[in-house]
């Protein structure tokens, strides 16, 4: 049936009026059995489907949580989302996933996509390196929780990792496998993620008495196994290339990977490579690749959970308190490191 069919159709074509239809649909249990009935059959023969967006504007509350991340075609965003779908699904709301390609530009809009759509609330991993875009979206009074990224500078809650212990853990081991020469094959500078990775990473290297310049860093301007694989050209040119690198996620650390595969460059023999994030496909790699794990599921779970509890308060007489959670990484040892030197 046409989805134009209306609460009045199907009144006229139970025998009800408009009232008891929106009795049977938000109150059945005021209804009749009989009459409920003969309403429940008419929506069902003609095919109607409630207006929610009307329904929301009328109650001045969404069913929709906004989720905007870095990069949707990394595996690690995949699972921020679904931790977060798992948590809305729980409290009866969706999930309306956007993807800012690591766009400032794009955020801008997806962001007042979402305060068009009076959403409920966002999660987000900003692009904006400036702020400009989170000062903008905070004007329209619509709650957000930082993911991936502590909150500094802001006064909203935020779900991150200690980046600056994983880039340590990473470098750490590969300096107790005897590597005195490492690259890091970073990413966009503006990221306080991959700023924060290689803080940890030269602190490692403090802690074992070497200086900054045993850490070699190749940026990208992207996260991504293409970014990974150019890195890993720059790499096998550099005429002291070091026995090591550290990538600031496992796109880039798999991208390293080809690069050396196609070149006939030995992994681990003649280069170790640690990744950051753990995704899927870091085990599952032709040489299975050592990873600094992020728990993303439960970072967007506690992130949602975050939002929720915020809107809650709206409407209760305790409020709210914003919260800063800082979970701890775990290295994952697998043969892309396990060199002996």
């Amino acid at each position: 049936m046409s989805q134009s069919v209306g609460i009045k159709d199907v009144a006229a074509a139970a025998g009800v009026s408009v009232g008891t239809v929106s009795n049977v649909i938000n109150r059945p249990d005021s209804v009749a059995s009989g009459t409920r009935a003969r309403v429940l059959a008419a929506i069902d023969r003609l095919g109607y489907v409630r207006s929610e967006s009307a329904r929301q504007l009328r109650a001045g509350r969404s069913r929709i949580m906004g989720l905007l991340v870095l990069d949707m075609g990394n595996p690690f965003f995949v699972d921020v989302a679904r931790g977060a779908e798992r948590a809305a699904r729980d409290a009866g709301l969706g999930v309306m996933v956007c993807n800012s390609a690591q766009s400032a530009g794009e955020e801008s809009e997806y962001l007042s996509l979402f305060a068009e759509q009076r959403v409920r609330g966002v999660l987000l991993t900003p692009a904006d390196a400036t702020g400009r875009n989170i000062a903008a979206f905070r004007r329209h009074g619509i709650p957000f929780v930082l993911v991936d990224r502590v909150a500094e500078g802001t006064t909203e809650c935020s779900v991150s990792v200690d980046d600056v212990a994983g880039g340590a853990l990473a470098v750490r081991h590969l300096v107790d496998a005897g590597h005195r020469s490492i690259a890091y094959v970073s990413g966009p500078a503006g990221l306080n993620q991959v700023r924060d990775r290689r803080t940890g990473a030269l602190s490692a290297l403090q802690e074992a008495g070497l200086g900054p310049e045993a850490l070699r860093e190749l940026p990208t301007e992207r996260l991504d196994v293409a970014a990974g694989r150019d890195a890993g050209a720059r790499l096998l040119g550099l005429a002291d290339r070091p026995t090591a690198v550290f990538c600031a996620n496992d796109l880039l650390a798999l991208g390293v990977l080809q690069a050396m595969y196609a070149a006939g460059v030995s992994v681990p023999e003649d280069l170790a490579i640690v990744g950051y994030d753990d995704i899927e496909f870091a085990a599952a790699a032709a040489v299975p690749l050592t990873s600094v794990r992020q728990p993303a599921v439960t970072m967007g779970a506690l992130a949602a959970e975050l939002l929720l509890e915020e809107t809650e308060a709206e409407t209760a007489t305790v409020p709210h308190e914003h919260r800063r959670v800082v979970l701890q990484p775990e290295l994952v040892v697998r043969r892309s490191s396990l060199s002996a030197r």
